[in-house]
């Protein structure tokens, strides 16, 4: 699909590349150095990463990655508060079973956006809050999922995996559960 913005193109051509919210979220065990970052972009994923999960997230409003980097130029440290909220679509045994494995671990993650980038979360230390908030809704069309928030505190923006390091990614993905 073209991003050039014309006033003729239908409204289905639609540039995507600059919208907002996130798609999936893949959280794994965390792995010190879970990925070889350079610049800013992880550039290629470590052996011994062989498993993460895939949660659909869903298109509605409230799907937010926020990471406020603050340095001090006096003492030169930079704190970075990573703050993910996603509403994670539906509900199985086996995917409650995950999350509460997940809350309870030191994990980490990789969160898709809609921009089709894929974002390495809690890089340092892994996860230090999260929060699961499973929910029927009250209304037919009210949400029917989890919502999940996590906190973690690293040195740096999440780095973006680079396309062969999603393509290794993609491969030791498990099934939506």
């Amino acid at each position: 699909m073209a991003c050039d913005i014309v006033l003729d193109k239908s409204i289905g051509e639609q540039c995507t590349k600059g919208q907002g919210g996130n798609s999936i979220f893949y959280p794994f065990n965390f792995i010190a150095d879970a990925f070889t970052v350079v610049a800013g972009e992880a550039t290629a994923m470590n052996a011994a990463l062989t498993v993460a999960y895939s949660f659909a997230i869903s298109t509605g409003d409230g799907n937010t990655l926020s990471q406020p980097l603050v340095a001090d130029s006096i003492t030169g440290n930079k704190v970075c508060t990573q703050t993910m909220v996603a509403q994670l679509l539906g509900e199985t045994a086996a995917g409650n079973d995950t999350l509460d494995k997940f809350a309870s671990a030191k994990t980490s993650g990789v969160l898709k956006g809609r921009d089709g980038k894929y974002r390495w979360l809690a890089a340092d230390e892994g996860f230090q809050n999260i929060t699961v908030d499973p929910t029927t809704g009250g209304a037919r069309n009210d949400f029917k999922g989890s919502t999940i928030t996590t906190v973690s505190i690293t040195s740096k923006v999440a780095p973006i995996l680079d396309d062969a390091t999603v393509t290794a990614f993609l491969a030791i993905v498990v099934a939506p559960v």
